[in-house]
């Protein structure tokens, strides 16, 4: 089986070796594997959850609840609870990205108004 160290498991997943030592100390992580010489051993279902919990938190799912998920996939129970979970997640993301459309439909605006007003004034400039 192959395993990376926390220095590559990192660079893999674009966290800090730090944040994996933290994500591993709050329960994020389930206790990663030692090596013989002591030091951590990512495997790849590691790096699969890292990837998911990356996620979760790149959508802004606060760590107290990326906590309980990690919980109740640990236990292997709590499935309802996992979707009720991931449910009301799923709201808040949805919620988050039609703020970020109604954004950018503003800087679209601002944009072509801009854009606009300079088309009207390079001719004139060009004129003197």
């Amino acid at each position: 089986m192959t395993t990376w160290s926390i220095g590559e498991a990192a660079a893999k997943c674009g966290l800090s070796q730090h944040t994996l030592r933290w994500y591993e100390r709050i329960g994020l992580l389930a206790s990663i594997e030692r090596g013989g010489d002591g030091r951590r051993r990512f495997s790849e279902s590691d790096l699969e959850w890292l990837s998911l919990i990356t996620k979760l938190r790149a959508t802004g799912m606060p760590v107290r609840d990326m906590q309980r998920y990690a919980e109740l996939v640990r236990s292997g129970a709590g499935q309802a609870e996992r979707i009720e979970l991931l449910k009301r997640h799923r709201e808040e993301v949805r919620r988050a990205l039609a703020s970020q459309r109604e954004c950018l439909k503003l800087l679209d605006s601002k944009i072509g108004y801009y854009t606009d007003c300079l088309a009207v004034a390079a001719p004139q400039a060009t004129a003197i």
